[in-house]
């Protein structure tokens, strides 16, 4: 007889106490449960219940094989809903938490395709700088830039990025270029005001050296876009990540203000929580960035 209708017949005994509603459980006759789990003690050499005229108790033994007999049911049945959810085709709400300047340069140009590819996903993204709680927060996955040191999470590298201090040409023409960092400090330097830490740039020196120059004052803005803005407005040096940089230096409204300084290389990574297998839906959308972003950064964008 089948092992696992063996197992499945005595843990529904057990439960439901007796031969007769485990049964009516089952859908099958008393007669072939008791069949089972006589099989079942043969196998194994000893008796597994104690039958009364109104009970069926599990002995010492048949206790202890009940509680290893429902880690197997249980994962058995995991197994069946693992294949069966692996076969579906992707659909459900998927939410996801983004970094703003990332989500709005960059994710909202494809999610327009991915929706038209996956029809039976609806999308609900979130915008913020901060790291979400992605489980507590109900969130099925993120977009995260930076190492991702959280071991309860899963990690996939969509591209690269790098951060340099940008500013006009005509801020440099009239304010002069620095040469090292210690010349930060006679500049007009913008900042993300919604970041922690926002006040100060963590910077490396030529000598490999660890740097940190405080940027209060001159102004603060919780938009990447915007300290962009006013960069190429002439009103100092912003500190930016490249996919929000590239196309304006390319086209020469920004310069990079100390070129020397060595390019540190950050990952952008779409993250998920572990679990047993990873869901159709995030699968797919996380298949399908992995596309779209091949090839990008560090200055590629």
């Amino acid at each position: 007889m089948d092992r696992l209708t063996e197992m499945e017949a005595f843990a529904t005994v057990v439960d439901q106490g007796g031969f007769t509603d485990a049964a009516r459980k089952m859908g099958i006759s008393k007669s072939a449960v008791s069949k089972h789990i006589s099989a079942l003690e043969a196998r194994l050499g000893t008796r597994l219940l104690n039958r009364t005229t109104r009970r069926v108790n599990p002995t010492e033994i048949g206790l202890a094989y009940y509680d290893r007999a429902l880690r197997v049911l249980n994962d058995a049945g995991e197994a069946d809903a693992l294949v069966s959810s692996l076969r579906s085709d992707p659909a459900g709400l998927l939410r996801v938490s983004v970094a703003t300047d990332f989500g709005v340069h960059h994710l909202s140009s494809v999610i327009g395709p991915f929706l038209d590819e996956f029809p039976d996903i609806t999308l609900s993204i979130v915008l913020n700088n901060r790291f979400v709680e992605l489980a507590s927060e109900g969130f099925d996955m993120a977009i995260r830039i930076g190492d991702v040191d959280d071991a309860t999470l899963n990690a996939r590298k969509l591209a690269e990025t790098t951060k340099r201090m940008v500013a006009s040409p005509a801020y440099f023409q009239k304010y002069g270029r620095p040469m090292r960092i210690d010349d930060l400090n006679e500049h007009r330097l913008l900042h993300y005001s919604s970041q922690a830490g926002n006040a100060v740039w963590r910077l490396t020196a030529p000598s490999g050296e660890k740097r940190q120059v405080r940027t209060a004052g001159g102004l603060s803005v919780n938009d990447g876009q915007s300290l962009l803005n006013a960069a190429i407005s002439g009103l100092g040096i912003a500190y930016l990540p490249s996919f929000l940089y590239t196309n304006a230096m390319a086209e020469g409204l920004v310069e990079d203000a100390i070129p020397d300084l060595p390019m540190e290389v950050h990952g952008i990574y779409a993250v998920h929580p572990q679990g047993r297998f990873t869901q159709p839906k995030v699968r797919a959308f996380m298949d399908f960035l992995t596309q779209r972003f091949a090839g990008k950064g560090p200055t590629n964008w």
